[in-house]
C-alpha cells in the first residue's frame, strides 16, 4: 500500500503556508490574533503580539512540512512511495483543503481570534467564502487521488 501520509502532511503545511504569507503578509487581511483586544493591529503592543502568534503558526507548518519529509524519504526507502503524479497531488490539495476547513471554523467561527477580513471587521461572508473554497480543494483533491491507478497499490506509473 503506497504511503499517504507525506503528501497529505506537506498539503497542510503548504496550506497553511500560503494563508500566512499571503494573508497574513502580502495582503494584510489579518494576523493570528488580529480579531482579539490584545491582538489590536492599531497599536504597536497588538502588532508584535500579531508578530509573535504569526511565526509561531509558520514554525508550526515548517513542521509539518519537514514531517512530510521525512515521512517520504522513509516511504521511498520502504518502496511505498506512488509513482502518480494524481496520488501525489490529491493529497496534497486535500491535505490543503482539510487545514483549511479547520483552521477556518476553529480560529474564525469557534474561537473567532481572527477572521479572513479583519481589515473589513471581519465580515461572515469572507468567512463563507474561504470554507467554500476549502472544501472545494479537498473534494477536488480526494477526487483527484480517488482517480489515481495507484490510490491503492504500488509501482503504476500513472499515464496522465
Amino acid at each position: 500500500m503506497p504511503a499517504k501520509a507525506p503528501a497529505f502532511l506537506f498539503g497542510m503545511g503548504i496550506g497553511g503556508f500560503v494563508d500566512g504569507i499571503v494573508l497574513h503578509q502580502l495582503l494584510q487581511w489579518h494576523h493570528m490574533l488580529s480579531h482579539t483586544e490584545s491582538g489590536n493591529t492599531k497599536t504597536v503592543a497588538g502588532l508584535e503580539l500579531n508578530t509573535l502568534a504569526d511565526g509561531v503558526f509558520h514554525s508550526g507548518m515548517w513542521v509539518l512540512v519537514v514531517a512530510a519529509a521525512a515521512l517520504t524519504v522513509r516511504a521511498r526507502r520502504q518502496g511505498r512511495l506512488s509513482a502518480s503524479w494524481r496520488f501525489h497531488t490529491g493529497l496534497v490539495l486535500c491535505g490543503w483543503g482539510i487545514f483549511n476547513i479547520v483552521e477556518g471554523l476553529v480560529n474564525h467561527q469557534l474561537l473567532q481570534i481572527h477572521h479572513v477580513r479583519d481589515d473589513l471587521g471581519g465580515p461572515l461572508a469572507w468567512d463563507l467564502g474561504f470554507l467554500g473554497v476549502s472544501v472545494v480543494l479537498a473534494v477536488g483533491g480526494w477526487l483527484l487521488f480517488r482517480g489515481s491507478p495507484t490510490s491503492g497499490k504500488i509501482g503504476t506509473p500513472d499515464a496522465g
